[in-house]
């Protein structure tokens, strides 16, 4: 049975730093979304191993990074300059296959881990 495992979140001032990890396993399309509270269920970012490309939301390029480690086998989501509109609880997700699909489109994800609450004070 596939089970993905986040870690790393916790309260932060606005314009710190966090870094979640998702021990996941290797999978071909991995992810980070967020859901607010009332608030649809965003993606954060993407990898396509298959590309070797990476995605980031608008909301979040050049402040947050997607990783993997070398074997593959764990998910980073690096976190800089965070806001406090960044609070939410963060998933990571992972599919075998996106059928052509948007990376951004949680219903695509197969596999998902059960969140981590990240915060952000102003």
């Amino acid at each position: 049975q596939v089970r993905l495992v986040e870690s790393g979140g916790g309260s932060v001032q606005a314009g710190g730093a966090l870094r979640l990890s998702c021990a996941a396993g290797e999978f071909t399309y991995m992810a980070w979304f967020r859901q607010a509270p009332g608030k649809e269920r965003e993606g954060v970012a993407g990898i396509d191993n298959a590309a070797g490309r990476t995605y980031y939301a608008d909301s979040v390029k050049g402040r947050f990074t997607i990783s993997q480690a070398n074997a593959k086998n764990t998910l980073y989501l690096q976190m800089n300059s965070l806001k406090p509109e960044d609070t939410s609880i963060y998933y990571c997700a992972a599919a075998t296959w996106l059928y052509g699909g948007n990376w951004a489109r949680a219903d695509l994800y197969t596999y998902w881990g059960q969140g981590t609450q990240v915060t952000v004070s102003s």
